[in-house]
C-alpha cells in the first residue's frame, strides 16, 4: 500500500506545478481544495505526524488523518479510528488530543 500523503504536501506540490504550467481541470479543482482545507504549514504538517507516528497505536494513515483534520474533541479521534478497529482508552484519546493542540 502507498504512503498517505498530507494536504499540506499536496498543496505544495500542486502550488509548485502550477507555476511550471497551468493545471489541468481536476489539479486546479484539488488544488483549490488543498488551499481551502490544509490548515498547517508542510513543515508543521510533518512534525505532527512525526510525533503522532512515535504513539504505537497510530499508523500512517491515520497519523495522516488526524494531521488532516485537526480534530479538537474525543468523538472525532474516535471518528477518524473507528475502520481501524484499534479500541482506544480515554488517556489514548486525550494524549492525541493533546498532540493535536500543541501544533495547532
Amino acid at each position: 500500500m502507498p504512503e498517505p500523503v498530507p494536504l499540506a504536501r499536496v498543496k505544495d506540490l500542486l502550488t509548485e506545478e502550477a507555476a511550471r504550467r497551468t493545471l489541468p481541470r481536476e489539479a486546479a479543482l484539488a488544488h483549490q481544495h488543498a488551499e481551502m482545507f490544509a490548515q498547517l504549514s508542510r513543515e508543521a504538517t510533518e512534525k505532527l505526524i512525526a510525533e503522532l507516528r512515535g504513539l504505537p497505536f497510530v499508523d500512517a494513515t491515520v497519523a495522516v488523518k488526524i494531521a488532516d483534520s485537526l480534530p479538537q474533541y474525543p468523538e472525532e479521534i474516535r471518528l477518524l479510528f473507528s475502520k481501524e478497529r484499534v479500541p482506544l482508552d480515554e488517556e489514548q484519546v486525550a494524549r492525541l488530543l493533546e498532540i493535536v493542540a500543541h501544533h495547532r
